[in-house]
Order: C-alpha cells, then sequence, then structure tokens
C-alpha cells in the first residue's frame, strides 16, 4: 500500500518493489493528492500486478467506483460502514470489467454483520484493517481476523494494519488470503530490500 503524496516519487517506487508484490495498492491519501490518472499509469507500466485503488467510499458507490474500474482498477474498495445501497453500487460498478470489489472494516461496530453483508451483496474481498490513527493506540487487525475467518463466508480476506516482515507470516497464518504492507516498505530506509524480506518471509511458511 503506497500511501505516498509525490506522483514521480510513488511511480517509481511502485517500479522498483514490483518484482515482490502481487498487488499495487495506491492508499486513500495518494488517490485523493494525485487523482485517477496514477491508477492508469501504474496498471500500464506494472501489468503484472493487480491495481487497487483505495477510495473509501462512503457514498454514491457506482459512480464513484465505475471510472476506476473502467481505468483499469482491478480492486476498489467501499467502506463497510456505508449504506448497502453503496455497496451493493461498487459491486455492480465491479462487474462492468470483471474485477473486484473490496468492503473495508475500518471503524466498523458490527463486523461480523457487515461480512455476512457484504458476502449477500456479491462482494469479492472482505479488509481487515486497523487505521494509522488506531495503531497509534496500539491497536492491531489480529483479533478480528482470527473473528472474520472463523466465518467461513467464503469471501477472500485482506488484512492490513502495521504488518511487517516480523508479523506477515502471523497474519496468513491467522488465515489472511490477502496482507497488505505499507510503511514498513514505502517508509523504510531502503524500501526494495525491505519489499524482498518480507516477501521471503512469506514464502518461507
Amino acid at each position: 500500500a503506497l500511501d505516498t503524496l509525490d506522483y514521480e516519487q510513488t511511480i517509481r517506487l511502485a517500479q522498483s518493489i514490483s518484482p515482490y508484490v502481487d498487488i499495487i495498492e495506491l492508499g486513500t491519501p495518494c488517490v485523493k493528492y494525485n487523482g485517477i490518472r496514477i491508477i492508469e499509469e501504474i496498471r500500464t507500466l506494472i501489468p503484472k500486478c493487480l491495481t487497487l485503488a483505495d477510495l473509501k467510499t462512503m457514498d454514491a458507490g457506482l459512480y464513484e467506483a465505475l471510472p476506476f474500474y473502467t481505468i483499469g482498477a482491478d480492486i476498489v474498495t467501499v467502506l463497510g460502514a456505508a449504506d448497502a445501497g453503496t455497496i451493493k453500487g461498487v459491486v455492480e460498478a465491479s462487474k462492468t470489467t470483471k474485477a473486484q470489489a473490496q468492503v473495508d472494516l475500518i471503524n466498523v461496530k458490527n463486523k461480523l454483520e457487515t461480512v455476512a453483508l457484504a458476502y449477500e451483496l456479491g462482494a469479492h474481498i472482505i479488509g481487515v484493517h486497523t487505521g494509522l490513527d488506531q495503531q497509534a493506540k496500539g491497536q492491531t487487525p489480529f483479533e478480528d481476523l482470527r473473528k472474520v475467518q472463523q466465518m467461513k463466508v467464503g469471501l477472500k480476506i485482506s488484512v492490513a494494519g502495521g504488518i511487517n516482515k516480523d508479523t506477515v507470516r502471523q497474519a496468513i497464518d491467522a488465515g489472511a488470503d490477502i496482507v497488505v504492507v505499507g510503511a514498513a516498505i514505502y517508509g523504510a530506509a531502503d524500501p526494495v530490500r525491505a519489499a524482498a524480506e518480507i516477501r521471503e518471509a512469506v514464502e518461507r511458511g
């Protein structure tokens, strides 16, 4: 997950770490600051990786998500706290390009109910997400991940929130299908080395 704001820096960073990742996520601050064009460029320059636009849509799901799917985003996020109609709109938008919709559980109180709703509405991925402000208070996503995994509803599970080379296996062992790493890569002194080390930890099993 790249939350960097500088356009060229983000492009260079994405290209340099791409050998070690499967999905390049353009984080919410990055997308808000740089706009839809950065999704298009990343998709063109790095076709081997899936591209995720972390819109965290809260309203007007179809209207907001559709342009990002059309431009080439493989995954777009919608907030689990949004209205069911908003979530459904993002799901419907994803069908136009046979892409995926991810429902983000950040700050959702009734997480398990929202997981069930996301499945009912046809979402593809559920995002167990401890935000930066929550991490600053010492919170982690692992307990929520365990509870969601135990539901076994058939959705892929993504986990985000302070994951690094020392905790990436913990996330996988707890049932995550997708592990999101942000600051541990883009904030590292050597992002390429950090990405390689995390990939190595994943592959080691």
